[in-house]
């Protein structure tokens, strides 16, 4: 049974708990990446270990991301557990052959003699001005590809619980976390970066959704910051005598369609939101779904709201004119319901 005391720790520091936790329980577990040694990952999800389990099971790696995300493939492949930091998604471009064509596709075509119990780490999201190179989310891009589980926790919580499942877990697992949701002092800090964790050890399970508020009058469904951003915007839709059903999604593959299914049909109204691109992503897939297994529950269309299809700004008025927020999601729900 978890503790019932409350202890408040942000995303990174709740990362690098329950690394720390799989690698004092299993010694095939290690992190390879760059940066995660000294200076504990540039996200701090690795703060703190290289002090505790030395260079042999965290290790700093060249800047190659082919070699080493290659060489974690090899590990898995061998019974080790690997936990591999790709620093940002942007760079999955110059290693996406290890990912896709080995990484994700070599269980399969062994028939399932090989097992690659693998997680790959990465952070994503925009909203701090570093450009079109270093602030995307490309939730669907990975999701796209069948051979490998995508999970994008957004609390603290949910981050140490599914950080645990994924290395425990026999298949390739990409676990993308948020930057801002990690609570770091040189970026701007949020309340959702903070939350409750144990400090003992438990799982989350991978490919369940959470239902974060219930609602009767729309249902909105987020992932990480525009799950936040849902949140912030269901206070002022309150007020406006609008009730919104919020959803965090937490996993993309496997997808929990029973949880957005039945609260389409409690409240006929959907609203999906993401901070990936919007076509062919997350938000097509959530309105198909709808559209597919739900149509006759709604009493309106699907509305989206995503990044239109241009790379990130740098400048941050171009910036926040692309992102998701709070207002955005507000006016377009309040027009959905009135409508």
């Amino acid at each position: 049974m978890l503790q019932t005391k409350k202890r408040l720790l942000t995303g990174n520091k709740a990362l690098a708990e329950a690394i720390r936790l799989e690698m004092e329980r299993d010694p095939e577990v290690f992190v390879m990446g760059e940066d995660v040694g000294k200076y504990g990952g540039i996200f701090g999800a690795t703060e703190g270990l290289l002090q505790k389990f030395g260079p042999d099971r965290i290790m700093d790696t060249p800047i190659s991301e082919t070699a080493f995300i290659g060489a974690a493939v090899g590990a898995a492949s061998q019974g080790m557990r690997p936990i591999v930091e790709l620093m940002f998604v942007d760079f999955f471009g110059v290693c996406m052959d290890q990912i896709y064509n080995q990484m994700a596709k070599i269980p399969y075509m062994s028939g399932g003699n090989v097992r690659l119990p693998m997680v790959l780490m990465t952070a994503v999201g925009g909203g701090y001005n570093d450009a079109a190179q270093h602030s995307q989310t490309l939730y669907a891009t990975f999701a796209h590809l069948p051979g490998m589980k995508v999970v994008v926790p957004t609390t603290p919580f949910d981050l140490k619980g599914m950080m645990i499942s994924a290395i425990r877990d026999d298949n390739p697992v990409v676990f993308m976390f948020n930057k801002t949701l990690q609570g770091l002092g040189w970026m701007d800090q949020i309340n959702a970066s903070l939350g409750h964790v144990p400090e003992e050890a438990y799982t989350v399970p991978l490919g369940k959704a959470k239902v974060v508020r219930e609602g009767t009058d729309v249902t909105i469904v987020g992932i990480q910051m525009t799950t936040v951003q849902a949140q912030e915007a269901a206070k002022k839709l309150e007020q406006d005598g609008i009730s919104a059903e919020i959803i965090d999604l937490r996993s993309l593959v496997p997808l929990d369609k029973e949880t957005i299914l039945n609260s389409i049909k409690k409240t006929h109204r959907l609203l999906v939101v993401d901070e990936d691109y919007l076509s062919y992503g997350m938000t097509a897939e959530i309105a198909a779904l709808a559209a597919e297994q739900a149509l006759y529950d709604l009493d309106a269309p699907v509305k989206r709201i995503a990044i239109p299809d241009v790379p990130i700004p740098y400048s941050r008025s171009l910036e926040q004119f692309v992102l998701p927020s709070a207002e955005k999601i507000y006016n377009e729900a309040r027009k959905l319901v009135n409508e």
